[in-house]
């Protein structure tokens, strides 16, 4: 199997030119790596870069802290004598570079792995960025990396007006399936973003791959993404992070596994089978969070057990989900009504969904049918208005 070339390795191998004897802003997390598991700041060290500044996005530069948990700056890389500035703080004001953080900067390398879902806060952190890089007058070098969920597949629907957080800054539905890259364009085309932006282009990706047959190392990009199996299941499952069920967050299996205490599993996995979703298949199962929503509490519940990718649509199997626990568990089911993502005001199932039409239908018992009746007709206008961004064919 022939293997991807990441941006990062087409920057450092094919065009060093461009940051040699540059001063750097980087933003990067652990799976900021090349084929040989090198970190992308020891990589633009070496290729004669001085590293001025890091950013890390949610979870950290260095991806210990869990979900929408804030973190600190740190005052200084121990390694690159470099300030580490944190892109995920205490509010929605932290999300972006601030100008003094950019001074002294010739150009802000931004390389992250994505994960194909638009709450996946990357991209988004990415979006910021180049905006405070254009007013700032720097360069924007964007190292491109893989859709691990393949560019071709979207699904979902669109994220409306007055919807907008930080897990959906611009309409993509909830399977993009666009590379960092792309979207980067994307934005810059629909946001009006000024800046001097240039992507480094994969090499050998094809739009209909996904991230294990790309011959590179999987490298979890935050805390509870451990396997692409993960990623699979989650532009559906993060749905359940707008309730009170547990998501698995706190287990081996995060988003590959829900429930609660108080949920039959086996009357949850037959409720499911009856829906004949798909490409995947559940089986019920107890389970016990080490951390977050019912820590230490015995939960039942189903995992997702994937039979075929290509099938499985994760947004229609998550809406599932919730529609079957409001079945058959009605006084357990409950939506989060905690601030979510520096939102208050919109509940976290509406910011999730992109607007309130699925907690309005799922509240009045709607049909899996009734719910995504206009999703693809708007993922359809969505990947016609995609097309000039993309990079890949």
């Amino acid at each position: 199997m022939s293997r991807v070339q990441t941006g990062l390795e087409a920057l450092i191998q094919e065009a060093p030119h461009k940051i040699r004897g540059a001063t750097l802003g980087v933003v990067c997390h652990p799976a900021s790596v090349d084929a040989e598991l090198r970190h992308t700041l020891d990589l633009l060290h070496a290729a004669g870069a001085r590293i001025g500044a890091i950013f890390g996005p949610e979870h950290g530069a260095r991806g210990e802290a869990q979900d929408m948990e804030g973190v600190a700056d740190i005052s200084l890389d121990p390694r690159l004598e470099a300030p580490v500035y944190s892109l995920y703080g205490a509010s929605f004001e932290s999300l972006t570079p601030r100008r003094e953080q950019l001074e002294g900067l010739d150009a802000l390398v931004i390389d992250l792995q994505d994960i194909g879902a638009r709450y996946y806060t990357f991209v988004w952190t990415m979006g910021l960025c180049m905006q405070a890089a254009g007013e700032a007058g720097l360069r924007v070098l964007v190292c491109d990396r893989p859709n691990p969920l393949n560019g071709e597949t979207t699904e979902g629907n669109l994220l409306k007006q007055g919807f907008s957080s930080f897990v959906g800054l611009h309409p993509l539905p909830n399977r993009h399936g666009l590379t960092p890259g792309e979207i980067a364009r994307y934005l810059q085309q629909q946001r009006g973003i000024e800046c001097e932006l240039e992507v480094l282009p994969l090499r050998g990706w094809r739009r209909n791959m996904y991230f294990d047959a790309t011959g590179l190392p999987w490298v979890y990009p935050s805390p509870n993404m451990p396997t692409l199996d993960t990623a699979l299941v989650y532009p559906g499952m993060c749905l359940v992070e707008a309730t009170e069920l547990s998501e698995g967050r706190g287990t081996c299996r995060p988003f590959e596994i829900a429930g609660a205490p108080g949920i039959d599993p086996e009357a949850l996995a037959t409720a499911l089978a009856a829906e004949n979703l798909p490409g995947c298949r559940f089986r019920p199962l107890y389970f016990r969070p080490q951390f977050q929503k019912h820590a230490g509490s015995t939960c039942g519940g189903v995992q997702i057990h994937l039979t075929d990718r290509h099938r499985f649509d994760s947004y229609l199997t998550g809406v599932a989900l919730l529609r079957c626990v409001r079945q058959i568990a009605p006084t357990v089911f409950a939506w989060r009504r905690q601030p979510y993502e520096f939102v208050d005001t919109i509940p976290a199932i509406d910011l999730l969904a992109g607007d309130d039409r699925l907690r309005q239908g799922l509240e009045a018992g709607a049909s899996l049918a009734e719910l995504s009746a206009a999703w693809a007709q708007e993922r359809a206008a969505f990947e016609e208005i995609r097309r000039a961004a993309l990079l890949y064919r």
